[in-house]
């Protein structure tokens, strides 16, 4: 690797700190000023947790979190805060969901209260399942949510 090239920001800790750095012309805000950021685009995140984001020392966090990191740093998609793993897992169930609706298999799905980033994993992986076991013959598919 050359003095020129650098890695790309993999943690949700090094992308926060990768952001802060370059993203700030004038320098990194101070916690409670990036919060009020996040504030000010309608999100909500604490000036302490967003501390701890920053050191590391939080790791695992709910979508809600990272989609007010991306309005505090200006990033139009949020999933860029994600784990790699769990973007490449929603993109599969995707994938699978939209092959069955492709296929025939997967009809009449009405997408009530789906935000404008889709269906989470959890989501699709239940619906799916759901059409397996319908297509087993397992009986009709349960009527109950993940």
């Amino acid at each position: 690797m050359s003095g020129d090239e650098r890695d790309e920001p993999h943690t949700l800790q090094e992308k926060i700190v990768y952001l802060l750095d370059h993203a700030f012309p004038d320098g990194a805000p101070s916690d409670r000023e990036f919060c009020r950021i996040v504030e000010s685009h309608g999100g909500a995140l604490s000036h302490s947790y967003f501390g701890k984001l920053r050191k590391g020392q939080i790791t695992e966090v709910r979508d809600e979190t990272l989609q007010a990191l991306a309005l505090g740093f200006g990033i139009a998609n949020w999933r860029f805060f994600k784990d790699q793993t769990d973007v490449v897992e929603d993109v599969m169930a995707g994938l699978a969901l939209l092959a069955g609706t492709r296929t025939g298999d997967i009809s009449g799905i009405a997408g009530r209260s789906i935000g404008e980033e889709g269906m989470s994993a959890e989501m699709l992986d239940f619906v799916l399942e759901q059409v397996r076991k319908f297509q087993q013959g397992d009986g009709s598919p349960e009527a109950t949510t993940p």
